[in-house]
């Protein structure tokens, strides 16, 4: 087995410089890396991973090595390991499709994207590419709203044998629809939308999690979050914003024995304020009554930086891929990724399905 998980990148944005930065940073402390969720998984470590193709649209990045284009606005994410070898990989020109919203055309530039005048791939070299570059597995970092661009990509995954890994909200992995093409074309699809390491979804499903526990009746509820990178800018157009809704609140409504009316439950980015750069400010609200009926309600605020919050996902993703790909599985995993995403094909318990994703690591199962 070679010991190298050969990948590609789609969207060159925070959360891509995150993950690579990310693989250097392991691959230089090994064991006394912080902060790494299952150093080992399957007989995989995040140092194994290697990316091998990268695909952006911004004219700062296209023909690039990947270990500069991570570096170059609109990132702005934190650099927290700056040694990144040269990947010996360029950047090629991906195409626009609607992963460029107008309303990112028209940005102060250090802020929105500059797209680049060189040729964008077709379908055709995309595969190719990925064929020749022998790719196990492809991640998608896009901006969110990216309906068509994200169907392109997974088209391309499949043509071309790899797994895909979808981290934004929209919906592959836990389309019916697409699973089955992926079951058809033989190959593995994880996703979708990245559930932080440690972010304002998990402790939004954890306070959750411990009303019921504690017999709490909940009456409503809200998680507003406000941030700075080109995700949240993105966001302001508020017609790329539904699947992340969906996204965020499933992952929360589903952590609940009871669940909320609409109306009574409110989630998603709410504002972008540009001098946050990457980090993401969550405010928590929970109101509910106590035995008989008194009423109580907790609030809590969460700051991260969020792109290395996401590549730590990210890196057991792309090593769980791999496993199910040397399987020979196909289709989406069932619970076995549900740990990993806000919006998986089949929602568990966060201690379940932690439990199931080392199980299938380890050769207990499909699911």
């Amino acid at each position: 087995m070679s010991r190298r998980i050969r990948t590609a990148i789609v969207g060159l944005g925070n959360c891509a410089s995150s993950l690579v930065q990310g693989v250097a940073y392991c691959r230089a402390l090994g064991e006394a890396a912080i902060g790494v969720p299952l150093p080992v998984l399957g007989g995989w470590r995040p140092e194994d991973v290697e990316i091998v193709a990268a695909f952006d649209v911004d004219a700062r990045k296209v023909g690039l090595d990947v270990s500069e284009a991570i570096f170059q606005a609109p990132n702005c994410t934190e650099i927290f390991h700056r040694d990144v070898p040269a990947a010996g990989v360029v950047v090629q020109r991906g195409p626009d499709l609607d992963g460029v919203s107008a309303f990112m055309r028209n940005q102060m530039p250090s802020r929105s994207f500059v797209l680049s005048d060189a040729p964008a791939l077709e379908a055709a070299e995309i595969v190719a590419t990925l064929r020749e570059r022998g790719v196990d597995v492809l991640i998608n970092f896009m901006p969110v709203g990216s309906q068509r661009a994200v169907e392109f990509w997974a088209t391309c995954a499949m043509e071309a044998g790899c797994a895909m890994v979808n981290g934004i909200p929209v919906l592959i992995a836990s389309d019916p629809k697409w699973s089955a093409k992926f079951r058809a074309a033989g190959v593995p699809v994880l996703g979708d939308d990245f559930k932080a390491q440690m972010g304002a979804t998990i402790v939004h499903r954890t306070l959750s999690h411990l009303f019921d526990m504690r017999g709490v009746r909940m009456d409503r509820t809200y998680q507003l979050n406000v941030g700075g990178n080109t995700d949240f800018l993105n966001m302001m157009d508020h017609d790329r914003l539904q699947t992340k809704r969906l996204s965020k609140t499933e992952a929360v409504q589903t952590s609940m024995v009871h669940r909320l009316e609409d109306e009574q439950i409110r989630i998603g980015p709410s504002d972008y304020v540009p001098w946050l750069d990457d980090n993401k400010v969550a405010y928590v609200r929970l109101e509910g009554r106590l035995f008989g009926g008194v009423k109580m309600d907790i609030e809590a605020r969460v700051s991260v930086e969020d792109s290395p919050n996401a590549a730590a996902m990210a890196l057991i993703a792309i090593r769980l891929a791999r496993i199910a790909r040397d399987r020979g599985l196909a289709g989406d995993l069932g619970s076995a990724a549900s740990f990993l995403f806000k919006h998986p094909p089949v929602q568990v318990d966060d201690e379940d399905g932690l439990a199931r994703l080392i199980a299938f690591a380890e050769g207990a199962g499909t699911e």
